[in-house]
């Protein structure tokens, strides 16, 4: 929210007042903004090769709507589609990739199948068996090309034929994963087509070297492990190569990459013309990154574009954007001003320009309009709390906001660069999509969605601004309980998150950002969450804050938070809560044990308790490894201060747990025992990392009932 235009929001919208005494079931404030609450949206909205139609999906087929006459006609529908399976008929509407108004391709029933409009009817032009384990498809460019996985090895499937790139029969050995490095750096991939379709590029992670970590399936007896392999901090990495599979002469070069053997591979990217492949080669220490062009055929290092170094970290976390129809001249995304800009690059004359500057980020690269010479882009340029549409042009680096409303936006740019669909919300508003004609910065609604949460008892939402002790601002927002009585005193909950790559404040829908807040105000009791340093979208001094000290610098900000609903007269400062999950649930435990005498009650849910136990590359970014850190560790390591816990502390976590292990949990248990401390612990069998699903709806009455018997009494 726009702390600087009004300080206080009061979510009344639509109907009448008496209308609005409804209140949350458990299940609606958990789920409903993905059921019956949902906010309608245009479903996956694509421009038309041409870009003068939009495609969207809906219930039983997509629609193609004309840009200049706004006639919207049926594209394809899930009848049309039956009539050519005669046998294994589609249940639903598959996630049809259009090539052309005429031609499309989707994956179904173990099937890649290509279909083309012939008359008034579509009909499958051609298809390929996929194996049922088939997994990470990726399309080349030619659209009828494709890569995939079955279990660790990497197959290529050209006008239907089937070629093993690998044939590795040790399961520890991948290729073509996605989970590279644990998906830090930006990684979703691990397959990498060239812009002519004739290679691909792919990941090779060995991972024999790291140590087995069991999780357990409970669900069937006996109990059966499945062993998986976790990195810890300081100890044993996997390495990563990256091959070249040619697939007219069906052979693989792997790059001459130099470094240290667990060093990561990042930022892949191939040239326009296809000879070239460029990597980010970041030492395992995380604080020098090469940018390295490589010769695609030979594997040989062609030079090392530039360097980046930090005395922190650098973390690239964007491959490189080529200009369109250039082969040597691109943008590198780079946060090493302090926050992420754009940079112009030539391979001949190395760094042209910087092309966005300032205190903000650039968040997302939306596509060019080449004629014009523009970029677009989205930013947090007018508040860390939203996001706007911009454009640059990228000679003489005048900058334009496309957008007006407040909020937070997205945009999917045309391939000519001439419309620019902008979808949004804000603290009051649900959903607006709107065409942009970037020619004449015309605008055309084409969805506002109603307020779904119109007749609910809905609480009033204060934004805070505090400091940091160093006059950092910080973001936070209170949220009153409904009939809110000023004379009277309640029990507050401080959710927070507060780790790296995470925001919870911001101006959009709903203002509260969570109905469980909303909830829990209709029972009673005021929400406090407030972004400390560390947090995401505020630049690499807000977020470096917190380096080889995890918990510290974000407790400090988090008791400013405590400090301003302590000065709150309606606030009941013998009635504190807290509540967080993985990262916030570090931060609740860390609260409980170092700061014993501030929160009554905490609920922490999948928490790191020693950060020696969780995975090398996150850990090693903020923390650097043990070894180099014993102080840091010593200092964020709960388990030796279990004995200091004074409140009601409810632990709970997810037993399939493989990315905060099961064990952190369990260890402070054990250590709760060795120390006659007692607190309450709740395991979710068959849940990873996070509880979702109907079963969430358990867990969050689980943690509600554990304030009001506890908290609120």
């Amino acid at each position: 929210m726009k702390l600087h235009r009004f300080s206080l929001l009061m979510v009344v919208l639509g109907g009448s007042v008496f209308a609005q005494t409804q209140k949350f079931t458990m299940a609606e404030a958990v789920n409903g903004l993905r059921t019956n609450l949902a906010v309608k949206n245009i479903s996956q909205f694509s421009w038309s090769g041409d870009g003068k139609s939009y495609i969207q999906a809906v219930k039983d087929g997509y629609l193609i709507t004309n840009l200049k006459t706004a006639k919207q006609d049926t594209l394809v529908s899930l009848t049309q589609l039956n009539r050519s399976f005669s046998d294994n008929r589609l249940e639903a509407v598959p996630q049809i990739k259009f090539i052309s108004k005429s031609q499309g391709y989707f994956n179904a029933n173990d099937q890649m199948i290509w279909v083309d409009k012939s008359g008034s009817d579509w009909k499958v032009k051609s298809s390929a068996s996929l194996d049922e384990n088939a997994a990470n498809i990726k399309m080349f460019s030619d659209n009828q090309t494709f890569a995939y996985t079955v279990k660790n090895n990497l197959f290529v499937n050209k006008n239907g034929k089937v070629i093993a790139v690998t044939n590795d029969s040790n399961e520890n050995i991948l290729n073509g994963a996605a989970n590279v490095h644990r998906n830090e750096f930006g990684i979703d991939t691990g397959i990498f087509p060239s812009p002519n379709s004739e290679s691909v590029a792919f990941y090779r992670m060995d991972q024999m070297m790291v140590a087995d970590y069991p999780v357990i399936d409970w669900s069937v007896t006996p109990a059966v492990n499945h062993n998986i392999k976790y990195p810890m901090a300081g100890q044993k990495s996997h390495e990563v190569t990256l091959g070249v599979y040619n697939i007219k002469n069906q052979s693989t070069t792997f790059l001459k990459v130099e470094g240290e053997k667990d060093q990561y591979l990042t930022a892949i990217t191939w040239s326009p013309d296809s000879k070239y492949i460029f990597v980010g080669v970041l030492n395992r220490g995380q604080n020098h990154m090469k940018m390295n062009q490589y010769d695609a055929a030979t594997g040989d290092l062609v030079k090392t574009l530039f360097e980046e170094s930090d005395s922190k970290y650098v973390e690239p976390q964007h491959p490189l954007t080529f200009f369109p129809n250039s082969n040597t001249d691109f943008i590198w995304q780079s946060q090493r001003t302090g926050y992420n800009h754009l940079f112009h690059y030539s391979l001949e004359k190395g760094l042209v320009a910087q092309i966005t500057k300032g205190d903000w980020l650039v968040t997302d690269i939306l596509g060019f309009n080449e004629k014009k010479k523009e970029i677009y882009f989205t930013s947090t340029k007018e508040t860390p709390l939203e996001k706007h549409l911009y454009r640059i042009n990228w000679t003489n680096f005048k900058l334009q906001r496309l957008d007006n409303a407040e909020g937070v936006h997205t945009g999917v740019l045309s391939s000519d660069g001439n419309y620019l669909y902008d979808v949004y919300s804000n603290a009051s508003t649900p959903k607006v999509a709107n065409i942009i004609n970037t020619n004449t910065l015309k605008s055309d609604n084409i969805l506002t969605a109603e307020n779904t949460l119109k007749n609910y008892q809905r609480p009033e939402i204060k934004n805070v601004n505090l400091k940091a002790d160093d006059g950092t601002p910080l973001y936070g927002k209170i949220i009153l309980p409904t009939n809110f009585d000023p004379n009277k005193k309640y029990p507050v909950i401080v959710y927070l998150y507060n780790g790296p790559h995470l925001q919870l404040i911001t101006n959009t829908f709903p203002a509260s950002g969570n109905l469980w807040y909303e909830y829990m105000a209709q029972n009673g009791y005021i929400i406090f969450t407030m972004d400390g340093r560390g947090s995401a979208n505020r630049g690499m001094k807000f977020e470096q804050a917190v380096f080889r000290n995890l918990g510290t610098t974000e407790m400090n900000d988090q008791m400013k938070g405590v400090d301003y609903l302590k000065s709150l007269p309606y606030v009941d400062s013998e009635k504190l809560g807290i509540h967080g999950w993985s990262f916030g649930g570090f931060m609740t435990t860390s609260f409980m044990t170092r700061h014993p005498e501030v929160f009554k009650v905490g609920v922490a849910g999948g928490p790191v308790i020693d950060w020696s136990m969780y995975e090398i590359m996150y850990g090693e970014r903020y923390m650097d490894t043990p070894q180099e850190n014993p102080q840091g560790y010593a200092a964020a390591n709960l388990l030796d201060k279990v004995q200091n816990l004074k409140g009601k502390l409810l632990m709970i976590h997810g037993a399939q747990d493989d990315v905060v292990v099961w064990q952190h949990s369990i260890k402070f248990i054990k250590s709760a025992v060795d120390n006659g401390v007692q607190l309450d612990y709740f395991v979710y069998p068959g849940h990873p990392h996070n509880v979702i699903g109907k079963d969430r709806v358990h867990l969050m009455q689980k943690v509600t009932d554990y304030f009001d018997q506890n908290l609120k009494k």
